[in-house]
């Protein structure tokens, strides 16, 4: 239990510094987005404060996740974590599409040329988002959150799109110092490339966190050093069946064990629990259910 506290409370700070750290990258780069007539940086600004949400929804998710198990979900509300990754990827998905409807729409508007105050407000972006991206990607792979990691890749969509915020205010002040009328539109083009990475990122993310939404028996690859460890029991002839399924960020498994058929209901019962006991001391274990079949001799 300790244990999953201490999970909880990590990926919840993890939450936490995405909201607080959008929200003041949101007002800083508005702010300076505005000041120095930057479309790319100012766009860059409402790109954070959609980021919001989605670390809002992970804080959310993995409130519910924690949540002990009830009537209605014997096994826990682990899934709800799978979830919020869903939502994630799907607000990830639609700043992608908005960014390049954006690009889009912006070629019909007189260029306007920012400021250089602006390029130093992105790189100062960049460097915090991608340290964000780092460390909420550390903490989701450290304690097994699905949610976190997708928000982390969110964090990482915005490098990408502060990169091509740098990359167009850059050419827009070089083409006009050097009259070079192309340059100009080096915004427009840099956000449509953007939008089609932040898109295909959020496909990948999704599909995977669809995937992760269904239970699914891991492979014999993944749970080969857990059948060693019921087979080294004291008491456990042979391993008849072995399932292990994901369960949101934990796994449930479902054992058949043969055992001696001369020896008690009670032996029995006490050799099962030994396994069970084994098989729990994995934090990633949520559950155990061992079916005791007497041994068969091959013929």
């Amino acid at each position: 239990m300790k244990t999953e506290e201490k999970r909880y409370q990590m990926v919840r700070f993890g939450a936490v510094i995405g909201i607080a750290g959008n929200i003041l990258l949101a007002i800083f780069k508005g702010l300076t987005g505005i000041m120095t007539d930057s479309r790319a940086l100012t766009a860059d600004a409402v790109h954070s404060a959609s980021d919001v949400v989605g670390s809002v929804a992970v804080l959310i998710g993995v409130r519910a996740a924690n949540l002990p198990p009830d009537r209605d979900h014997p096994y826990g509300h682990g899934k709800a974590e799978t979830v919020t990754a869903i939502i994630v990827a799907v607000l990830l998905f639609v700043v992608g599409v908005e960014i390049g409807l954006n690009a889009l729409q912006d070629l019909d508007k007189p260029v306007s040329i920012p400021g250089t105050a602006a390029l130093y407000a992105i790189i100062f972006s960049i460097i915090v988002k991608e340290g964000m991206f780092r460390y909420k990607h550390f903490l989701g792979n450290k304690y097994n959150s699905e949610a976190l990691i997708t928000d982390a890749w969110h964090h990482r969509s915005d490098v990408f799109s502060s990169a091509a915020a740098l990359a167009g205010v850059g050419a827009s002040i070089a083409g006009n110092q050097l009259d070079i009328t192309w340059m100009l539109y080096g915004d427009l083009a840099a956000g449509l490339f953007v939008s089609i990475l932040i898109m295909r990122m959020a496909w990948t993310l999704g599909k995977t966190s669809i995937h992760n939404a269904l239970d699914h028996v891991l492979h014999a690859e993944d749970t080969k050093e857990m059948r060693k460890q019921v087979s080294g029991v004291d008491g456990v002839l042979h391993v008849d069946e072995f399932f292990a399924r994901e369960h949101g960020h934990y796994v449930i498994i479902d054992i058949k064990i043969a055992v001696d058929p001369s020896i008690t209901v009670q032996e029995g019962h006490d050799i099962g629990k030994r396994v069970k006991e084994h098989l729990l001391v994995d934090e990633k274990v949520k559950d155990v259910f061992v079916h005791i079949n007497p041994h068969e001799e091959e013929n």
